[in-house]
């Protein structure tokens, strides 16, 4: 029988890393948090890092740059392994970051995008990613906060039911807030220089698009089993799935969140 954690089926639905992989365009993003941190010959670790579709372009930047990924999941590595098998500066680790087998002092950059959310060990975390950092390297965490729980107007319905939901799920270490705590974080793993960015992240002012409706649609149906744990019925679970889909196609509301980036540096 599995022991995975109710969040943990989440993770490893395969559905959820096509998901979350849809939702960014990784040459984007490394242009804007992690080009103007690796320089050649760097060696760069993704913590948490899904089928590496953001470390395959980090690679890309330098020809004498290594990169290495390291993640829980068996089955996202596999397919991290097939979509760079024609890069041999990329490799794959099967490994969890609350406590990690590297080396201490092997990387010039770690960083870790949508991951703390789910740990359990945040602290420990984070702290194993300063610990494999070289003097000097830098470490970047990246996480949301308020993500569900942020609409207006409020229906008091769907929000009792978002409340109960993310309630429930904090016992498997799924925090979504942990955004703010990323800078407390960061000094607490003994990293200086910290830097802190703020941005909007889901934003949906009046009637969703079909695209994010789709994306909501899906996220909802992996989480389903998860819901109707926590609201005692497959029907529940879908009516409220329902409810929260129909609070998005109004005109007249908006919802979001926000996403924080810390980098810090290791001291020398």
């Amino acid at each position: 029988m599995s022991k995975l954690a109710p969040m943990d089926y989440i993770m490893e639905d395969p559905r959820e890393a096509l998901r979350l992989e849809r939702k960014v365009d990784p040459v984007a993003w490394v242009q804007k948090y992690l080009e103007h941190r690796v320089g050649p010959g760097a060696e760069v670790l993704s913590v948490g890092c899904g089928p590496g579709v953001i470390l395959r372009t980090v690679a890309n930047l330098d020809l004498s740059i290594r990169a290495t990924g390291i993640d829980i999941s068996g089955e996202r590595l596999e397919q991290a392994r097939e979509r760079n098998r024609d890069n041999p500066r990329v490799q794959f680790v099967c490994g969890d970051a609350q406590s990690m087998e590297f080396q201490s002092n092997s990387f010039d950059l770690v960083y870790c995008r949508m991951l703390l959310q789910y740990l359990k060990e945040k602290e420990r975390a984070v702290s194993e990613m300063a610990r494999v950092c070289k003097p000097g390297g830098t470490v970047l965490l990246q996480d949301l906060d308020g993500q569900l729980l942020w609409h207006y107007p409020e229906d008091p319905s769907v929000q009792r039911t978002l409340e109960k939901v993310v309630a429930a799920l904090a016992t498997t270490g799924f925090d979504p807030f942990v955004g703010r705590k990323l800078f407390w974080l960061a000094q607490n793993a003994g990293l200086t220089n910290i830097a802190v960015q703020v941005e909007c992240y889901h934003l949906i002012a009046g009637e969703a698009d079909s695209e994010i409706l789709k994306q909501w649609e899906l996220k909802l149906e992996i989480a389903s089993p998860q819901m109707s744990r926590v609201l005692g019925s497959e029907s529940q679970a879908k009516e409220q799935s329902r409810a929260f889909l129909d609070f998005l196609r109004r005109p007249d509301t908006l919802t979001y969140s926000t996403v924080f980036t810390v980098t810090g540096e290791k001291p020398l």
